[in-house]
């Protein structure tokens, strides 16, 4: 099999392995299609992986199943990239990343064929195309809809997402397809045309703060969702939100100096990270997209995978959505 390999200073190459067999409780998927993602970038742009690749993302077709597994040959599933013990009371309701002995991350997707434990494939309905399946199972909306689920709140009018990559576009499409007045911020004018079109009210390029208040009669949004990963941003976020309001972290960062007086107590804000998505959140999204929800729209760029090279350096300029690498039959 072919398996994609990250030499480090944005090279990438196709190397031969030989197929792996699948032992007791896993299974050998075919991969249809992966997505790229922007946790991957570091490994792309610095040191590259000696072995696997940082791959997260894919959907496929089961070709080979090991002992004591009920999943069938021929059965098309997402594969999540984050597993907990699959035994522990969390992870028999659906919720993984809560897992008692610590969820663990593991990649590998970018290739023909994928070795994963049995327990994080998730099962496809034949409706589901393989493009909107890696969205669906992936983070591509798994993580904007595992936010959503913690902002119910009926009163929540305004969301202003800061970033505009693949996980904030999806946050922007998800709070609009919620009916919320979105307002989305980014430097690039490329993606904001993107988050327009995906439902962003307003796109705010410069000046975020004083414009989000301008925008919202001085008062500020009812909810930031921080998606860029940046310190500057997330004090932005605590900047432009209401009294009262809600700041909800998705871009993964180092240590920032909050003040819990200054910018949470004395203002009643609440301050919350939310990762990845939970398997019990599967078949709400399959429905979501049942229903209408434009799930492909966040893919921009498709690309097939010999061509992982020309999808990087779009991927790496930063004025993407989510690219997509497609594979055979």
């Amino acid at each position: 099999m072919k398996s994609l390999r990250y030499q480090g200073k944005g090279i990438v190459t196709w190397v031969d392995l030989p197929d792996p067999t699948p032992g007791p409780g896993q299974v050998l998927v075919r991969t249809a299609a992966s997505a790229l993602c922007g946790s991957e970038k570091h490994t792309y742009l610095g040191p590259g992986q000696e072995v696997g690749n940082p791959g997260h993302e894919a959907a496929g077709t089961i070709v080979a199943v090991g002992e004591g597994v009920s999943l069938r040959r021929g059965q098309r599933v997402g594969v999540s990239g984050v597993t907990g013990c699959g035994v522990c009371a969390y992870c028999q309701t659906g919720q993984q990343t809560y897992c008692q002995h610590r969820p663990a991350g593991f990649g590998g997707f970018h290739a023909e064929l994928i070795l994963v434990h049995a327990f994080t494939c998730l099962p496809l309905p034949d409706d589901i195309p393989w493009d909107a399946a890696v969205l669906l199972t992936g983070d591509g909306l798994g993580v904007p809809y595992h936010t959503s689920r913690r902002l119910l709140d009926p009163s929540i009018e305004t969301v202003a997402v800061f970033g505009q990559g693949p996980i904030g576009l999806g946050n922007t499409l998800m709070q609009a397809t919620m009916g919320r007045r979105v307002i989305a911020v980014d430097l690039v004018p490329q993606r904001l045309a993107y988050a327009a079109a995906l439902g962003a009210a307003e796109v705010v390029s410069a000046d975020a703060v004083e414009t989000i208040r301008a925008l919202t009669d001085g008062r500020g949004a009812d909810v930031c969702i921080e998606c860029a990963g940046r310190p500057d941003t997330l004090r932005q976020c605590l900047s432009a939100v209401r009294a009262g309001g809600t700041v909800a972290v998705n871009g993964e960062q180092g240590p920032l100096p909050i003040s819990p007086s200054e910018d949470l107590i004395r203002r009643d804000i609440t301050l919350f990270g939310s990762w990845f998505y939970q398997y019990a959140e599967v078949p709400a999204m399959i429905d979501l997209y049942r229903r209408g929800m434009r799930v492909t729209d966040l893919i921009t760029h498709r690309y097939a995978a010999p061509r992982a090279q020309e999808a990087w350096q779009a991927f790496a300029a930063g004025e993407t959505g989510k690219v997509l690498l497609q594979y055979g039959s």
